[in-house]
């Protein structure tokens, strides 16, 4: 059987990488694609498991030679993309593939792959929310956290692009939330729209 694709998007601290890590140890055969990337790498970071760290120049002739299903430069020289290679190797092993991207990836993943795919949004419960979330990582300064918040307010607004919208405002109740969607699609039920404003 031909695998499928969940992909998972939010903004930046809504919590899309707490979602992705709980789905992976949650036995659905589910296996990360692994995004390429432009950026160096960070702390303790590898190559091949949290992405493929490649010049700009090799990435772009990479797009240019059409082996990217998605690619987006994000900011001026950050190019952050999705191998084609990468997802055909996972699907080909009969594993279902799991993405952790940004919005607009999410979206072009969707648009490329169709029902074969579920994209779910995961939203803050609030911009002030994100805020403070973003403020207790700590791993940005002020400036860096008003662009994260001001890209957020825009991202928000392509939630209603995606098929399903889970709120993030209490962790346990939305991991099990995600799991239920993704469960649901990866055997073949409906699922239906959600969106909670508890």
């Amino acid at each position: 059987m031909k695998g499928k694709l969940v992909i998972i998007s939010a903004p930046s601290g809504a919590g899309k990488t707490t979602m992705v890590k709980h789905l992976l140890q949650s036995g659905l055969n589910l296996e990360f694609s692994v995004s390429a990337t432009t950026r160096p790498l960070r702390g303790r970071e590898k190559e091949g498991i949290d992405y493929f760290f490649m010049p700009v120049e090799e990435f772009r002739d990479r797009i240019r030679n059409n082996e990217f299903v998605e690619w987006e430069e994000v900011y001026e020289g950050l190019i952050y993309g999705t191998l084609r290679n990468e997802v055909e190797k996972i699907l080909e092993k009969g594993n279902h593939a799991l993405f952790d991207v940004d919005v607009q990836g999410g979206l072009n993943l969707k648009r490329e792959f169709g029902t074969r795919a579920i994209s779910i949004f995961i939203m803050p419960p609030s911009i002030a929310e994100l805020e403070k979330r973003l403020v207790k990582r700590g791993t940005d300064c002020p400036s860096k956290i008003n662009m994260r918040i001001a890209k957020a307010r825009e991202e928000i607004k392509e939630a209603e692009q995606f098929d399903t919208i889970v709120v993030n405002d209490n962790l346990e109740q939305t991991k099990n939330e995600v799991y239920n969607i993704v469960s649901a699609f990866l055997s073949g039920k409906k699922h239906n729209m959600t969106v909670r404003n508890d």
